[in-house]
């Protein structure tokens, strides 16, 4: 159904699936690409005229063309040297560049245009040589001749009354176009003015507001404009970007605003019903129309409408709101205000739509909110740079940013805006080790939000939910009373918030808790996670979904089934793939190998998986991701062990030392028990029976103790 909504087939009496526009993306983009590995026969796609293309098209006609080397297929595409977007940086890809016409395709072109007749032959030459080896001039010259009466007939068949040495062309292909545009008649001349307003594409639906009621006939004969949809919303389409480019600047600029604004105003009038999500268009009719100010605020509309939908479509208003912004006059009323609103919203939420943030852009901010004295603003861009840097693997930066953050909240002294902004930081040390730090700023969140899951909802839809989750996740590492119930009372917090607050919350539960034996992948377990994968398939964050992916395919490596086993890496295999492709965060590459590796390993294929397991569990250890890197410490020494070889024993004694040395909190009972366990299974691969049986003892009574339930099952296994 999909596919036929995109293509204008679907049957209109069928209704969409209630998924949003990045979901439907990703599940088109799925479908067509299982079509394409499967395909058999060999095909060319061809994709013409790339620099007209806009951001949505191109980025999901890149993630199509990312299966075409696996495929029987070759991609054509054509573009002005210019451009430089995704689809000219396809690896592999081979860059042929036209030259103009030659003399001679330029004369066979023409010919073919005008046909054979002698009374044309003696323009040939004229047409040619002011084409410069331009087809589409010259075949623009063609129609000008025509419309002027010098040639009769049609195309292909045309003879030619007048002399030579009379007939004058055009100069440029601009001014072809524009002598063909002054011939029309008003009513084509003011349909099509008016159409070069709304845009490249447009329907009669808007053209009707600027006062036309039907669409001249003689525009499709004069081949300026196509009919390009002829469902029950027909749509049209300039011919050439080109014409539609002549006839905008062809108008005075006074009218041409002045259609700007009859449009914004009746979109807004008409549409009453949808204003918010017809709020881009409106702010870009009234930024053509120089209505400056009142542009800025339906960009940032359109951008708050998009935050929960859309959030590259939200980063994209906000970045047409910071331009606006710039380009008011230094005396304009509340400009510095003006430009730092923009820059803080891009700041703060970028992360979450494959924005780069650190450098210029947050420099930028730093520097406006420093003049202004505006701190709150500089925080807000500031939470967003700690999650840039996190989500990249630079933990330590992150961590020493998190530390000044939280100084520079703490100095504002809001409430809502403690709240809010203080859940990146405790992300980050939740990474550092530093759990003392998190139960306190987690606990410090809790009491603030007095029981509203919405309250300080800037960026994240439920921030009592998550320091709820990063308290859990704190007391037991630290081995304290209380984790189960705030775990608990996280997920059923987050139950009908965004996606990423539930995808969030779900992770903190399990992703950390069942590696490190407090949770069991149990049934239960496992039916949180599948509905907070739901919940992120149909959403349009990839966040959201890489982190549900991740839990789900480390959940299902933790249970017994082969079969839950064989899915777990499928799913940690899409988690690879959205990393490489920055579609979600690089930083957890390395913790889906791990346990991909692991698995691959208990397979049988050790010694193609320790190479990969090594060099993940290498990669957490440098970037100080130090909550995952005793789960994947644990995975690589009990792969060594396996064999129980003197080299593989030498290793894990060097893994195990590694991590008892590795920074964080003292007494970390997460730590410690999960390093008596190695301990005790070191000892069984060294046959020192007495020291064996003794550790296995305490790590039995450690386990009953703390509750973890992963520890106690392990250790009732062992023999």
């Amino acid at each position: 159904m999909l596919l036929e909504d995109l293509l204008s087939i679907r049957d209109p009496s069928e209704a969409l699936p209630d998924i949003a526009p990045d979901a439907r993306r990703r599940r088109l983009t799925a479908l067509v690409n299982t079509a394409s590995l499967a395909r058999r026969e060999p095909v060319v796609w061809v994709i013409e005229d790339a620099h007209w293309i806009d951001e949505a098209s191109e980025s999901m006609l890149a993630e199509f063309l990312a299966v075409i080397p696996q495929s029987p297929s070759l991609v054509l595409t054509t573009c002005r040297p210019e451009y430089r977007g995704a689809l000219s940086r396809d690896t592999g890809a081979e860059t042929i560049n036209l030259a103009p016409l030659s003399d001679t395709e330029t004369s066979t072109l023409i010919g073919e245009l005008l046909g054979c007749d002698p009374s044309v032959a003696a323009l040939m030459e004229t047409i040619g040589a002011r084409a410069a080896g331009n087809p589409f001039f010259a075949e623009e010259m063609v129609r000008d001749l025509a419309e002027r009466g010098v040639l009769y007939g049609d195309r292909g068949a045309y003879t030619c009354r007048a002399e030579v040495g009379d007939v004058t062309v055009p100069a440029t292909l601009q001014a072809t176009i524009a002598a063909r545009i002054d011939r029309l008649d008003p009513g084509a001349k003011r349909a099509l003015c008016a159409a070069s307003v709304i845009g490249s594409r447009f329907g009669t639906d808007l053209l009707a507001l600027l006062g036309i009621d039907a669409i001249p006939r003689g525009l499709f004969d004069a081949e300026l404009i196509d009919q390009v949809k002829f469902s029950s919303r027909e749509e049209y389409a300039f011919h050439h970007p080109l014409i539609r480019t002549v006839a905008y600047e062809s108008q005075l600029k006074s009218d041409r605003a002045g259609l700007h604004r009859r449009l914004a105003a009746a979109v807004e009038k008409r549409e009453r019903g949808s204003i918010d999500e017809n709020a881009a268009l409106i702010a870009e009719h009234l930024e053509a129309a120089g209505d400056l100010r009142e542009a800025y605020a339906w960009h940032l509309r359109a951008g708050e409408w998009a935050t929960i939908r859309d959030k590259a479509a939200a980063c994209l208003s906000w970045e047409r709101a910071r331009q606006v912004a710039d380009a008011l006059p230094d005396d304009f009323p509340d400009r510095v205000a003006m430009r730092i609103a923009p820059r803080t919203l891009l700041c703060g939420n970028g992360f979450r739509a494959h924005l780069e943030i650190s450098g210029a852009r947050f420099e930028e901010l730093q520097e406006l909110c420093s003049a202004a004295g505006d701190k709150a603003s500089l925080a807000i861009g500031m939470a967003g740079l700690i999650m840039e840097h996190f989500i990249y693997g630079r933990v330590r930066t992150a961590s020493r940013l998190a530390s000044e953050h939280i100084a520079l909240i703490e100095s504002i002294g809001d409430p809502t805006l403690t709240i809010g902004l203080s859940l990146g930081a405790i992300a980050t040390k939740i990474q550092t080790a530093e759990m003392g730090v998190v139960l306190g700023w987690s606990q410090n969140v809790i009491e603030l939000a007095h029981g509203d899951p919405a309250r300080g909802n800037a960026i994240v839809g439920s921030p009592l939910a998550v320091a709820l989750a990063t308290r859990g996740t704190a007391r037991w590492a630290l081995g304290r009373a209380g984790w189960r119930t705030d775990l608990k009372q996280a997920v059923a917090t987050a139950r009908g918030t965004e996606p990423w607050s539930h995808a969030m919350v779900v992770t903190y539960k399990y992703l950390g808790a069942i590696p490190n034996g407090i949770l069991l992948a149990d049934d239960a377990a496992l039916r949180e996670i599948e509905e907070a994968l739901r919940i992120a398939e149909r959403s349009s964050d990839d966040r959201a979904l890489g982190l549900a992916r991740l839990t789900s395919g480390i959940a299902l490596l933790h249970r017994d089934s082969l079969a839950d086993r064989e899915r777990g890496l499928d799913v940690l295999g899409q988690v690879r793939e959205m990393c490489l492709h920055d579609k979600y965060y690089p930083s957890d590459l390395p913790v889906a190998d791990v346990w991909a590796a692991r698995e691959r390993a208990r397979r049988g294929d050790r010694d193609g998986a320790l190479p990969r397991l090594r060099e993940a569990v290498d990669d957490l250890f440098h970037a100080g991701q130090l909550a995952h890197f005793g789960t994947a410490t644990g995975a690589l020494v009990q792969t060594l062990l396996a064999d129980g070889a003197e080299g593989d024993i030498t290793e894990s004694v060097e893994a195990i030392e590694r991590l008892a040395a590795a920074p964080g909190d003292k007494g970390l009972m997460s730590r410690e028990i999960h390093l008596l366990r190695l301990r005790t299974l070191l000892a069984q691969a060294r046959g020192d029976e007495a020291r064996y049986l003794d550790l296995r003892d305490r790590y039995r009574d450690v386990a009953k103790t703390l509750g973890f339930e992963g520890h106690i099952a392990w250790a009732e296994a062992m023999p």
